[in-house]
């Protein structure tokens, strides 16, 4: 199946040592959506604002790592899962549930995020944008 990351699960190394049979593919933006930080984790959300984007790394990843990411994202609690189509075919990410006010990062958190923004290749003013 195909899993859109945007915060740290871009960093590579994070996202191998989570999901074994993750491979990825290319960056890639969705449209209508801005990037942000919530709750009391501090961590990456995503919600709807048009003409905006959220850039993004594109990973194909298995079963078992699903079931791995649904843990680690406190599926359904915390962040739920949102679908949407890239060329046809269907990706899946997540949103968190409660649209919470924003919150600034850890600096721990944001490193990872940084360095994944590094791995795929993403334009950092998106991430600087969030932050502000």
């Amino acid at each position: 199946m195909l899993y859109f990351a945007y915060g740290s699960n871009l960093n590579h190394f994070q996202m191998k040592r989570r999901c074994k049979d993750s491979i990825f593919i290319k960056k890639i933006n969705l449209k209508d959506f801005r990037l942000t930080f919530r709750s009391k984790y501090r961590a990456a959300d995503i919600e709807r604002k048009k003409n905006s984007i959220v850039p993004g790394g594109l990973f194909e990843i298995s079963k078992s790592d699903e079931k791995k990411l649904d843990i680690y994202e406190d599926y359904p609690t915390l962040y739920t899962k949102y679908y949407f189509y890239y060329y046809g075919k269907k990706v899946m990410t997540y949103t968190m549930v409660r649209k919470t006010l924003f919150k600034y990062p850890t600096e721990r958190y944001l490193d990872i995020v940084k360095r994944g923004y590094k791995d795929c290749k993403l334009d950092k003013r998106y991430l600087f944008k969030a932050l502000k």
